[in-house]
């Protein structure tokens, strides 16, 4: 069972092994989030064989709006059955391995990844370089979309931890030995209040501290070794139990819950609303610049 990362040579062998290659799923996580169907058409030009597609905005997110009709983010989560539909549909059962890839180092893979814990599933893996990896290694694609069997996955206990905007709020003021540290995975100008173009709001949550996703990252788009990512992550913070993840949406944050995983850091929430849902309220105090 791979619960992290599968390198392009650990899934070449999967699909060539007809036990393993039975209970296995590959979910193409491509996106842009400046072209809603990019992603899509990625995949039609070419995926890994057998692989299926995720819509990050309508199989890996809900409402953005909820009961109240008030604004919740971005790409706030979907609704457990909702989720747990559109895993069926993907043929994903209780004992499946999942793998999950796309074409930005994990960027949006990692957000089926920690979905998928979040319903309590462990094995999912996201495919470490993702597609570059696995043609750079001369493996083949396939134009034909997937078709799986309905899948049984069911709700078990959960594997992740997340917070609310209310929770992320009373962080604010809560004592020094109750407060969460905040972990803002946006790019750094995006951090201080630069360069804003996808949030109406530019800056960030008083007291975040700044760790872009790609910075789990080597030159080649694969994940930093374990021990590297661990240094980085303790210069950062000091109880992975008490950090909260964020980024714009939610989406991103993942990707750091998943750089600590590999590195043995487990026990982090994910705020999944996010800068976008934290900015949308004019009452919630914004920092700007570097700190």
């Amino acid at each position: 069972m791979l619960t992290t990362l599968i390198s392009a040579e650990q899934l070449a062998a999967q699909l060539r092994n007809e036990v393993s290659q039975k209970n296995l799923v590959i979910v193409d996580c491509r996106h842009d989030l400046m072209d809603a169907q990019a992603g899509k058409n990625a995949y039609d030009a070419g995926h890994i064989p057998s692989a299926i597609f995720a819509n990050l905005d309508s199989d890996l997110s809900g409402s953005k709006y909820d009961a109240d009709g008030v604004f919740a983010g971005r790409h706030p989560l979907p609704k457990v059955d909702d989720l747990l539909q559109t895993l069926r549909h993907f043929g994903i059962n209780n004992d499946t391995q999942v793998v999950a890839y796309d074409a930005h180092g994990g960027m949006f893979a990692a957000r089926l990844w920690w979905l998928l814990r979040s319903i309590g599933h462990a094995s999912v893996a996201v495919l470490d370089g993702g597609i570059g990896a696995w043609t750079a290694n001369g493996n083949p694609l396939q134009t034909e979309a997937a078709q799986n069997s309905v899948g049984n996955i069911a709700l078990r206990p959960t594997l992740t931890k997340q917070v609310n905007v209310h929770d992320v709020l009373n962080n604010l003021s809560a004592s020094s030995e109750l407060q969460h540290q905040v972990i803002d995975a946006r790019a750094a100008d995006r951090f201080r209040g630069e360069n804003e173009t996808i949030d109406p709001v530019g800056g960030h949550i008083p007291g975040a501290k700044n760790r872009f996703f790609k910075d789990n990252l080597q030159a080649d788009g694969r994940f930093k070794s374990a021990q590297q990512l661990r240094q980085e992550w303790l210069d950062l913070i000091t109880e992975p139990s008490k950090s909260i993840m964020q980024c714009g949406s939610g989406v991103t944050a993942c990707h750091n819950l998943l750089a600590m995983e590999v590195a043995g850091l487990s026990g982090a929430a994910l705020y999944p609303g996010s800068w976008s849902e934290w900015c949308a309220d004019a009452k919630r105090p914004v920092a700007s610049g570097s700190q």
